[in-house]
Formats: C-alpha cells, sequence, structure tokens
C-alpha cells in the first residue's frame, strides 16, 4: 500500500484568518500581532476559526491512502500495555497496570508477597470515552487506605478521593482542586497532609491556577470538600509566592514533616517542623543559594540529596533535631554519574539512580553511604520509578528501552542471597524481538563546539544510503532528560519501513548535570536550537538520511524546539510535528499555569529577558514568502498546561505568509474533551497516532 496523498488538490483550502493588529510596546520597541483575538478561546469567533481549521486538516489527512490498514496496525501496537513499579504498605504491594485496550490504567493490590491480584481503583467504568483520568495516587504505609485523584478531559484538575483497600469503598472524603496532589499519610492512617489551589475568589482573579498550599484532612470527621481543612504551610509569618510549589512529607514515626518547595527549575528550599513540640514554626534548614534540595527521613535521620556545588548532585545526612547546615554529612560524593531526582529510602538502604552518558544505572548504599551493591541493568536504557517502602523485604525498579517494554524488576535483600541481582516481577507482552534492532550512541559538534550526544535506533543492517526516512526527537529543558524509552509506534511502525528514530540529549536536560541544564535556559535557550540543527546536519553528512527524508517531532517545551527549528533551519527538515507547543514566547506567562516557568524561560516584562526571548519566539520569526516543511499543529481545548492560543495563532501566520503548495500543508487539528496529554485515553491515543503517521509517511515518501 501506499502512504501518498490520493489528490491534494481535492482537498479544501485553509482557511484565511482575519488580520486585526494589536501594537504592542516593549521597552521602547514596536511588535506587531495581527491574530491577538485568537487568544480568546471562548469567542464565537474563534471557535468558528478553530472549527474550519479542523476541517480543512481532516480534508488533507483522510485524503492520505491507506488510514485504515494503518490504524489496525495502530491499534494492534497500543494493545501493549504498560506496568509501574509496586508501592507498598502493610504487607500489600499496590502497583499500576494497563492491559490491552484500557483506556486508563488501573491500580491493582496483591495481598501478600504470592497474593492474588485484584483491580482496586478503576476508573475505566467512570465515563463511556474513557475521558476521566486517574491523576496520581498514594497508599497509607499500613496498607489501609489510598488517596487518588481522578479528572476529566485531560484538564488534571484532580479531584481527592480515599478509598479503603480490604472493601474496596469509597469513604466520603471529596476534595476539589488536587492538581498534582502531593500526599503524606500519618502512620496510623487516620489522616493525611496534602496540597491543594484554592478556591475560586480566595485569591485575586488570574491566581486560581497557582498559590498552591499544604493542608491537613483528618479521616472521619466530615467532608465539606477539605474547605474546613487547617493551612499548614505556608504558616502565619511566612512567606511563599503564588508561583512557588510545596510538596509534603512525613517521617516513618510521624515526628517530622518535612515540606519541599521548588522555587523554579533550579532552586528548592527545605522546611522542616517538629510535630510532636507543641506551637514549633516550620524551620528552614537549606541556605538561601540557588541549588536543588530533595529530602527523606528515617528514625530522626534526614538525607537529602542535593546539586550544591555539585552540579551532578550528592547526598548528605543529619539529625533532624540538628539540621542546620553546618550540620550535614556527606555520604555519597559526586560522582562522574548524574543523580536522577534524589536518593530513594527502601528496605533501610539508599536506592540511587545513576544517569551515565543518558542511560540508566543503580547503585545500593547503606544509610552511611556505603556501597551495597551494583544492580546490571538488562540493556542500555532507562529506570521509569523506584518502588518500595522504608522496611520492605525488597525493591523494585521499572525498565524500558527502545526495543524493551516496561518491565518490573525486584531486588530482594535476602541477607543469604542478595548479591545485587533483579529478578523480574512483572511485564507486559509485545511482540518484539529486541535482537531485531540496533542502537547507536553518536556524538555531534553543536554551533559552539560542545559535545553532544544522540541515540539512533534502527534495524540491524540498516544501509546509509543518504535517504533513509528519519524522525528526530528531542526536548531540551526543565532539567528533564532524554534517555532510552520504548515507543510502540516506532518500533513497528517507522523502523519496520526502513525508517530511522534519533533522539537527541539536547542541552536544557539533565542529562549531564545542573551545568547541562543552565547551559539551556533563560539566555542560552537558543543553544538548545542550536543543538537540534546540529544533530540534524550531523545526521545528513553521515549519510543516514537528507533533508528531504528528515522528520521532527516534539511535544510541549519540546513544541518550543519544533516552533524555533521550522523558523530558524527551515530548510534543514521536510515535516514538523509540532504537539502542544509554545510558540508565543513574549506573552506565553499570560495564560494557564505559565508563570510558572519563567524561571526556566525569563519573562517579555523584563527588558532584558525581553531580548533573549523576542530573538527566538517563533511566532515572531516566520518570514512572508519562505518555503517552510510541512507542519502539523497538535494542540487541545482542556490543556491546563499550554493554552492553545500558541498553536492557534501560530497555524493563522504560516498560512497566511509561507509559500508552501499544497504538498507541504500547514495543518492546525485541536482536540476536543483532551489537554497537554496526561491521562489520554486509548482511542484518542489510536486518533492522534493514526494522524501524525499518516501525515509523516506521505511526507518522507514511506511505501509499504
Amino acid at each position: 500500500m501506499s502512504y501518498e496523498s490520493k489528490s491534494p488538490v481535492k482537498t479544501l483550502a485553509p482557511p484565511q484568518a482575519r488580520v486585526a493588529n494589536v501594537i504592542d510596546d516593549y521597552h521602547g520597541r514596536q511588535i506587531s500581532d495581527p491574530y491577538r483575538w485568537l487568544e480568546d478561546g471562548a469567542s464565537e469567533e474563534t471557535r468558528r476559526f478553530i472549527e474550519e481549521e479542523n476541517a480543512y486538516t481532516r480534508s488533507v489527512l483522510e485524503n492520505i491512502s491507506g488510514r485504515d490498514k494503518l490504524r489496525q496496525h495502530i491499534e494492534r501496537l497500543l494493545t501493549i500495555g504498560r506496568v509501574a513499579s509496586p508501592q507498598t504498605g502493610g504487607g500489600r504491594y499496590f502497583y499500576e497496570r494497563r492491559d490491552g485496550r484500557q483506556n486508563q490504567a488501573v491500580v491493582n493490590v496483591r495481598d501478600g508477597r504470592k497474593g492474588t491480584d485484584r483491580a482496586l481503583i478503576d476508573v475505566n467504568a467512570l465515563s463511556p470515552d474513557g475521558t476521566i483520568a486517574l491523576d496520581w495516587w498514594y497508599p497509607s504505609d499500613d496498607g489501609m487506605y489510598v488517596a487518588f485523584g481522578t479528572s476529566p478531559n485531560g484538564s488534571e484538575l484532580s479531584t481527592l478521593q480515599v478509598i479503603e483497600v480490604a472493601s474496596g469503598q469509597l469513604l466520603p472524603e471529596k476534595i476539589e482542586r488536587t492538581r498534582a496532589a502531593s500526599v503524606a499519610w500519618l502512620p496510623d492512617s487516620s489522616g493525611f497532609y496534602y496540597t491543594r489551589y484554592p478556591q475560586p475568589g480566595d485569591v485575586p482573579a488570574g491566581e486560581e491556577m497557582y498559590n498552591r498550599r499544604v493542608f491537613f484532612h483528618q479521616l472521619n470527621q466530615g467532608n465539606a470538600g477539605g474547605l474546613r481543612d487547617p493551612l499548614i504551610f505556608p504558616a502565619e509569618g511566612e512567606r511563599l509566592a503564588p508561583q512557588h510549589w510545596p510538596n509534603v512529607s512525613i517521617s516513618n514515626d510521624g515526628r517530622w514533616l518535612l515540606v519541599d518547595v521548588s522555587k523554579g527549575w533550579t532552586r528548592t528550599d527545605l522546611y522542616l517542623k517538629d510535630l510532636s513540640a507543641q506551637n514549633s514554626a516550620f524551620q528552614r534548614i537549606t541556605a538561601d543559594r540557588n541549588f536543588l534540595y530533595h529530602g527523606e527521613i528515617l528514625d530522626g535521620q534526614i538525607y537529602i540529596t542535593t546539586n550544591e556545588d555539585a552540579p551532578r548532585f550528592r547526598v548528605f545526612k543529619a539529625e533532624c533535631a540538628a539540621p542546620e547546615r553546618a550540620n550535614w554529612k556527606e555520604i555519597v560524593a559526586q560522582s562522574d554519574g548524574v543523580i536522577e531526582g534524589r536518593a530513594v529510602i527502601i528496605g533501610k538502604r539508599l536506592f540511587v539512580h545513576y544517569i551515565r552518558n543518558a542511560s540508566s544505572q543503580l547503585t545500593l548504599f547503606d544509610l552511611e553511604g556505603k556501597p551495597n551493591a551494583e544492580i546490571p541493568m538488562p540493556a542500555l536504557g532507562s529506570i521509569f520509578d523506584l518502588g518500595g517502602h522504608w522496611n520492605s523485604e525488597s525493591g523494585f525498579f521499572g525498565f524500558v528501552s527502545y526495543a524493551i517494554p516496561p518491565t518490573v524488576y525486584e531486588v530482594n535483600f535476602d541477607e543469604v542471597h542478595f548479591d545485587g541481582a533483579a529478578q523480574e516481577w512483572e511485564r507486559v507482552e509485545s511482540g518484539i524481538d529486541p535482537a531485531r534492532y540496533q542502537t547507536e550512541q553518536l556524538w555531534c559538534n553543536s554551533k559552539d563546539g560542545t559535545r553532544v550526544p544522540m541515540f539512533v535506533v534502527s534495524k540491524k543492517g540498516l544501509i546509509r544510503n543518504g535517504h533513509n526516512p528519519t524522525l528526530l526527537s528531542g526536548y531540551g529543558g526543565f532539567n528533564l532528560g532524554r534517555t532510552p524509552f520504548f515507543n510502540r509506534n516506532v518500533m513497528l511502525l517507522l523502523l519496520e519501513q526502513g525508517g530511522v528514530y534519533v533522539d537527541v540529549q539536547l542541552r536544557g536536560g539533565n542529562e549531564f548535570g545542573e551545568d547541562w541544564h543552565r547551559a539551556g535556559m533563560l539566555d542560552q535557550k537558543q543553544n538548545v536550537f542550536d543543538d537540534l540543527a546540529a544533530a540534524a546536519e550531523h545526521l545528513i553528512a553521515q549519510k543516514y538520511t537528507s533533508a528531504e527524508h528528515l522528520a521532527i517531532q516534539g511535544g510541549s517545551n519540546g513544541g518550543l524546539l519544533m516552533g524555533a527549528a521550522l523558523t530558524q533551519r527551515p530548510e534543514l527538515f521536510r515535516a514538523v510535528v509540532c504537539q502542544v507547543p509554545l510558540l508565543d514566547m513574549l506573552r506565553y506567562q499570560n495564560f494557564q499555569i505559565a508563570k510558572l516557568w519563567i524561571p526556566e524561560y525569563g519573562s517579555s516584562d523584563d527588558p532584558k529577558q525581553f531580548e533573549y526571548l523576542y530573538a527566538y519566539s517563533p511566532y515572531h520569526h516566520v518570514k512572508p514568502g519562505t518555503v517552510y516543511p510541512a507542519v502539523l499543529f497538535m494542540t487541545a481545548e482542556s490543556d491546563t498546561r499550554v493554552d492553545p492560543m500558541h498553536a492557534v495563532k501560530m497555524a493563522a501566520l504560516l498560512q497566511a505568509q509561507a509559500s508552501n503548495g499544497p504538498e507541504r500543508p500547514i495543518l492546525l487539528r485541536v482536540d476536543t474533551k483532551a489537554g497537554h496529554g496526561v491521562g489520554k485515553p486509548i482511542t484518542k491515543l489510536v486518533d492522534d497516532a493514526l494522524d501524525v503517521w499518516s501525515f509523516l509517511f506521505w511526507q518522507l515518501g514511506i511505501k509499504a
């Protein structure tokens, strides 16, 4: 079958958006915005324009031959499920799994090591179309209860509920506005500390998506939607900016309450409170410096993972009764690997997940920092979570790689048999033979000479002929790394057609520590875009592909990357898939939760930061008369992270000013009952993948 357009001339013409210039004065510079009116997603005119855009996009995509057969392939691939590492409590094992065509994952519970699994939290029955998502969940230490959050339509605006594990019955608790909640149960399960957002009207208009705070909820004391729950942090006299982000944890004996407050992606502060002392105040135990700190408490000792004067992180230990910085003792020194997240206490051992050259390694230490074991990984790949409890008999980690689907491994602490080896605990079947594929790690030189790595995945025996269809992807921001992951569609769609998948580790991530992150943020953001261009040029020079056979894909911050790539280097790519993107970097901070990202990007309200934002803002660098790559913009109306206005305005501008013919369309796809992507049901994932891959196959000339 052929994935070529049947007849592009039969498609609708792209809609023409009304031009209504708004002129803004940015620190003495006049900047024009022709499509400001499209920022109002609720207006009838904007909604009509979006409907016309969706109709045009459908007329193009549905005119590509072979979509029915492609859908069958995708549906089969998406039945490859996923599984996550278990959390333990009271001898029970709680873990998340999605099988077959389930729209949402199910939280299962296993009573005892060899017990039978049963479904505990299954949100699939809550909506016929699967658009109610399970956002997060936390079991109590004794395994009696699980607190969990659900939200509709991809909004992530969670409602907290509590389920009794033994009976499977829901308690009366129902607390709204608990997006991405942090929950810390008391050891006796009588209540929990948690985070939530203010009610509309409790804060100035526009701040309802900020001002995350810590409260305490007592079980069996009435519900009232949590509105009578006492505010715990910040306490009276303590200041917390609206954009600061607290998380909460508690010691195993229930005495010490720890709050870590994120103040952007380069700084956290730790606050400690002695719950046994009446009227005790929170004590800030971190220095007033621009570093990250993550803590965990066991038996009156606090273990702190930090990049303070150590960009690849190290671990300290201190007495909770004397937590001042001068009393910290280093127990795990900085090494050549980057500690991912924090050292986690499982079974009274420190589990330390390292990233070395963009792949995972796991080392176990005792509580004084003495190495216990190196846990061999099954292949070059990624640990995607750690599971267990401070007093567990074993620990768990999830593992994936490009050709290896999610698999959970168990590290047994039996003193007689423990040798650092891990045993498979749960897996999902994929039908993929990893031996059929190869992964290479290549390095290229970026514009400033920085060495940048990338993973290149293909079928074994690939012939570099200079025109292999290739998909290049990256992210480059927010201290988030790109390590090998399992992509169902890439493996059995692109690679089986002789294609190549490339994942590049751009600056802005955490692959090489905090220095690597800071080299791709604020006024250094252009480095990220240069790194991607260098990777593309290297692939072409090494005859993996050519510009006519090279596509790029990215979402969110990666969508910004796509926007910068297509406006800065349009000649380098044939096609671009730009998902839930940031594109107007002069106004991004005015929408949804984007003020949280000012520490990463900066703000045009600041004269110096305006200069570098304007220098790369994709929306402001579309050049009339330019031939751009074919572009598929994908966004969603319920996205509460990145406002859909970015993709809508950019599509209107490109359609008006690009010199593209029908063979290189500019398409906009705005999904309904969907958000940033979290919790999207299988039905929508199939539709997304079908549109993406039919578009890419057509543009890259893939025939199957």
